[in-house]
């Protein structure tokens, strides 16, 4: 993450605004904070971020030990960067951190309000995350979409055999653009039934456009959250842009919702109801059951939430499946056994299909140490102590903003051996997984606030890289070699890798 134009911002008005600077709440006598770096008046502790926030903030921990405060600006934060301190608070303080940080650029048309992953912890999410566990993202209904899925990965594995074709010779693909088209139209037909990552769908194109915006804007480092007293200024024009494609998305979702409302009236003063359900006809099928539960979701939620669903899916498993074949191509006798193991189970003349990934521990075992190392969303997403608290000897005042480190844990030496390097086979006959139940690897969260996708996440990057490989032989382009391909990263809403892998799919003869 670059603070360089932050710091410059910062520096500018500093004159200006010091008398209004938040000092850090004073622990009660007898209490003490967590350990802090040294910092910069005004700045604090910005300068010891860095490029890259989760691995400078990791290496913290080697001083300060596995709780570390920081000042971020006027924002004071505390890091968990441990397997031990996460198991502590999701076992232990889990309700005391179930709040969320609330960015500037989140606020965009009050998307926080109707989000699932930012509204408050009360009714209105409860009914969210109902909806997603127990009626949305279940087994029966993830089943019934299966030929959903593969018909996206089949598109999927055409463009880039398509473009390996037209390619120069010796030059690689952008595996991570075909694997985020994809995933796009999967979240597309699985929530609204149509493609979306289309050129010749002119709304499609334009929601497209739209969601990329939302997903760069709200990766960007914000003066407003570090600074909240210079929001009303936007000094990068960050809210602008949100607000330009925020608007734009939710105009576009809004048309949609509105055409399948239609859409059901006629299907039913017709009694023709016989079509797939897909997850904007279960939103729209919910109804609460009294107990405070809400009747109905409006319009606006449900658009909300399609948004939101995009946003959480296409970006993390793009950047998921780039760094699974990355490590991959630099360790070529496991990406040997990788398809040795997926031709077994597949048999002659056959593609991967989704019913057999329960039989490809190997597969399995990859996609778990890619989560491990590379967490897709490193901080997880911020929460906040709801009140004063304390958390294993330390005192946390109200308010406090809390990272949780998935990135440090997953390579927390004290739980895993040659925690820095890639090694499938640690997981093979461990009962280690990333659900929420083992701190030790938490890619996805753990506790009230873990991420609701996991069923549909663990289906869909399991089928896509399993179908890369078998359908694919992989090499890196002649220029590059296994030992210096570069393997930097840099923040947005996930960590994807600096410089996009370009790889050479050679097609597999069975």
């Amino acid at each position: 993450m670059d603070f360089s134009l932050i710091i410059c911002l910062v520096s500018f008005i500093t004159l200006s605004f010091i008398i209004r600077i938040r000092r850090t709440k004073e622990a009660p006598a007898g209490k003490r904070q967590p350990p802090t770096p040294p910092g910069w008046p005004v700045f604090g502790n910005l300068f010891n971020l860095g490029a890259m926030p989760h691995r400078t903030v990791a290496g913290l921990a080697t001083i300060y030990g596995p709780i570390v405060r920081l000042k971020l600006g006027s924002v004071n934060t505390v890091a968990i960067l441990s397997a031990k301190a996460a198991t502590e608070l999701f076992k232990n303080h889990d309700l005391t951190f179930v709040e969320r940080t609330i960015t500037e650029t989140s606020k965009s048309h009050d998307y926080d309000k109707s989000s699932l992953a930012l509204a408050r912890y009360g009714m209105y999410w409860r009914v969210l995350r109902k909806i997603c566990t127990v009626e949305m993202l279940v087994a029966k209904r993830i089943n019934e979409s299966t030929a959903v899925r593969r018909q996206c990965v089949d598109n999927m594995l055409d463009w880039i055999e398509k473009e390996a074709d037209s390619a120069k010779t010796g030059s690689g693909v952008h595996v991570a653009k075909f694997v985020f088209l994809a995933s796009f139209n999967l979240l597309g037909n699985l929530m609204l039934s149509r493609d979306l990552a289309n050129p010749d769908s002119k709304l499609g194109s334009e929601f497209f456009t739209s969601m990329l915006g939302l997903m760069e804007w709200g990766g960007h480092p914000n003066i407003s959250d570090l600074y909240p007293w210079l929001k009303r200024f936007d000094l990068q024009g960050l809210r602008k842009k949100m607000d330009r494609d925020v608007g734009k998305a939710i105009e576009i979702a809004t048309g949609w919702v509105k055409e399948r409302v239609e859409k059901r009236l006629n299907e039913a003063a017709q009694h023709d109801v016989d079509r797939r359900k897909d997850f904007l006809d279960v939103l729209l099928d919910y109804e609460g059951t009294g107990n405070d539960e809400l009747e109905k979701m409006s319009e606006r939620d449900i658009t909300i939430f399609i948004l939101e669903i995009f946003l959480a899916g296409s970006e993390t498993t793009s950047s998921t499946i780039e760094w699974a074949l990355t490590e991959l191509l630099r360790c070529p006798e496991k990406m040997i056994r990788a398809k040795d193991e997926l031709a077994s189970v597949t048999g002659p003349n056959q593609k991967l299909e989704e019913r057999l990934i329960d039989d490809l521990p190997y597969l399995q075992a990859i996609i778990k140490e890619t989560l491990r190392l590379h967490a897709p969303i490193p901080f997880l997403v911020p929460r906040k102590a709801g009140q004063d608290t304390d958390f294993m000897g330390y005192h946390i005042p109200k308010d406090t903003q809390l990272f949780v480190n998935a990135w440090a844990i997953g390579r927390d030496p004290e739980h895993w051996e040659n925690p820095n390097s890639f090694e499938p086979e640690r997981f093979l006959g461990s009962k280690v997984d990333y659900k929420g139940q083992h701190f030790e690897l938490i890619p996805f969260g753990a506790g009230r606030r873990m991420c609701a996708g996991v069923p549909l996440a663990q289906r869909v990057l399991h089928f896509v890289l399993g179908s890369l490989l078998r359908e694919f032989d992989w090499e890196l382009e002649g220029h590059v070699k296994a030992e210096t391909l570069d393997m930097r990263d840099k923040m947005g809403i996930v960590v994807r890798k600096l410089e996009p892998l370009k790889a050479i799919p050679k097609k597999v003869k069975y």
